[in-house]
């Protein structure tokens, strides 16, 4: 058995190579891809094979996936290119001979209103239409995600957002990377879609309260309107495409589509997921 990483020099991607070393696969018996192999330099010291990835570049596709039985493929973070990267590296993993690809996607990608989730819905449906073995890996959203938010609390007090009483039932990254881990080495899982979630749906009071004790001092959760959230962010110098995002995301939120709790992740795992307070104080 051979697994290719995409990614693998991201967080999440040298989380799973991580893991999977740690439950026993042989170095020489994962490929470590990314576009700066410089930095894998800790995975190569330790025997992983490591290669030139990158998603515009087929011939590094081609090189990356030979010899591989199973993708490992870390959905791309170029908003608005990853489709387009993701075909690539289908298409690269059929005329490789790849048997399965495991997949990381977004919420219920293809019935959600989740602006993330468009181009999760294209790659899916690309999977597919391939002929291969498939697994699913929904995402929700990473507690790290909010490493800017208390970084900007840990100086002003406050969590501005729009999201209204929304929830959001995040893990950390390990939690999701030891999900992937276990998808790769055991069996059981063609064909599945897993729905993965923190155990708990916290509140932005919630977070407040964790960045309070993660940074040491006082944070509260000021609520405000779509419109007064865009007027502070632009104020601050964000552009009109990232102010339309972050406010997007926020009514995402506010309606509820990421404070599910499946539970499925925990199972997964075979543990509870990484409280929120925890999470976010080992991230910073």
């Amino acid at each position: 058995m051979s697994i290719v990483v995409t990614g693998a020099s991201g967080h999440l991607g040298h989380l799973i190579v991580e893991g999977l070393l740690r439950e026993g696969v042989a170095p020489t018996a994962i490929i470590a891809g990314a576009r700066n192999v410089d930095k894998l330099a800790d995975f190569a010291s330790r025997g992983v094979d490591v290669r030139r990835l990158d998603y515009t570049d087929a011939a590094s596709l081609t090189s990356a996936f030979a010899g591989a039985d199973t993708l490992m493929l870390v959905s791309g973070s170029e908003v608005g290119q990853r489709a387009t990267q993701h075909a690539a590296a289908i298409d690269a993993a059929v005329a490789a001979g790849i048997g399965r690809i495991v997949y990381t996607s977004a919420p219920r990608a293809t019935d959600t209103e989740l602006v993330v989730a468009p181009e999760h819905k294209i790659t899916e449906e690309l999977l597919a239409a391939s002929g291969l073995e498939t697994t699913i890996l929904r995402n929700a959203w990473y507690t790290e995600n909010y490493v800017p938010t208390a970084n900007q609390a840990r100086q002003s007090g406050v969590v501005m957002a729009s999201v209204g009483d929304g929830r959001v039932a995040s893990a950390s990254r390990a939690d999701y990377a030891d999900a992937a881990v276990v998808v790769l080495t055991t069996d059981g899982h063609a064909g599945k879609v897993y729905e993965l979630s923190g155990d708990v749906a916290w509140s932005f009071d919630d977070l407040a309260a964790a960045i309070a004790v993660a940074v040491g001092r006082d944070v509260v959760y000021t609520p405000v309107t779509p419109e007064e959230q865009a007027a502070i962010l632009k104020s601050a110098g964000l552009n009109d495409g990232t102010i339309g995002f972050v406010v997007a995301m926020d009514a995402n939120i506010r309606a509820g589509l990421l404070g599910e709790t499946s539970g499925e992740l925990s199972r997964l795992i075979g543990r509870p997921t990484t409280p929120l307070a925890e999470g976010l104080a080992a991230a910073l």
